[in-house]
């Protein structure tokens, strides 16, 4: 390698993440944060005082809005652009760290960890990745402590999709979509999602050593308890570590 060359990213979302910046808070299934964290709030049982974990935190919206209901929360995010972003406007209760999905080294040390709207789970496309970040979550939350997490519904996009190209042996949908900075440039960029049906993410979080509680089917900004179908774009887990 040339000792002029641009050093590789670790996760191919990173420079989405360094050109989107700001403006990924501008985009629509982000506007719906305060409704998703109410949900999350009641159908965890989170009260003031209790440590949330959320892994793949974006800019931190999510972390922000539990932090400042009294939940201290603790973010973690591939992207450094995301997490400079996220520390910049952080309200009391609210800490970042740069970290990789895929390596978590926490041990016992939640009450609660949530990776929501693909940001850590979903985004890592090799085989068992996503099982390697469920496992870390499951580390990192204490015995009887819970997890949620959002997955792309791959009923959903068989049936509705049809801007993306699904690959059904690997399960992954890839995208290639305009994105925008805070200036407004665009950039033409490759989405890649890995999809699942509710009984693989309850398979996958028995390998984990979680117990599901519920799936449900939801859209950002309309979490709820409704039973999974073909109509949501994402899947919400409720589990609990035994």
């Amino acid at each position: 390698m040339s000792q002029d060359a641009a050093p590789q990213p670790d996760h191919w979302f990173e420079p989405i993440a360094d050109h989107l910046g700001a403006a990924y808070l501008r985009y629509s299934f982000t506007m719906g944060t305060a409704q998703e964290v109410t949900h999350l709030v009641d159908a965890l049982g989170l009260e003031p005082g209790m440590r949330v974990l959320d892994v793949g935190c974006g800019p931190g919206r999510h972390a922000h809005e539990l932090a400042r209901r009294g939940i201290t929360c603790h973010g973690v995010d591939i992207s450094e652009r995301f997490v400079a972003l996220a520390r910049e406007h952080a309200p009391h209760g609210a800490t970042f760290e740069r970290g990789d999905a895929r390596a978590l080294a926490f041990d016992a040390d939640f009450d609660a960890v949530v990776s929501l709207c693909q940001g850590g789970f979903g985004l890592v496309l090799g085989a068992g990745e996503d099982l390697t970040v469920l496992e870390g979550m499951v580390r990192a939350v204490r015995p009887g402590g819970r997890v949620a997490m959002t997955a792309f519904n791959a009923y959903f996009q068989v049936r509705h999709h049809t801007e993306a190209t699904w690959d059904a042996d690997a399960g992954v949908a890839h995208e290639r979509t305009e994105v925008r900075d805070e200036q407004g440039v665009a950039a033409e960029v490759d989405l890649w999602t890995a999809c699942y049906t509710p009984r693989e993410l309850r398979l996958l979080a028995r390998l984990a050593g979680l117990r599901v509680d519920a799936i449900s089917a939801v859209e950002p900004g309309a979490y709820g308890d409704a039973p999974p179908d073909a109509e949501h774009a994402e899947l919400l887990v409720l589990a609990t570590r035994p």
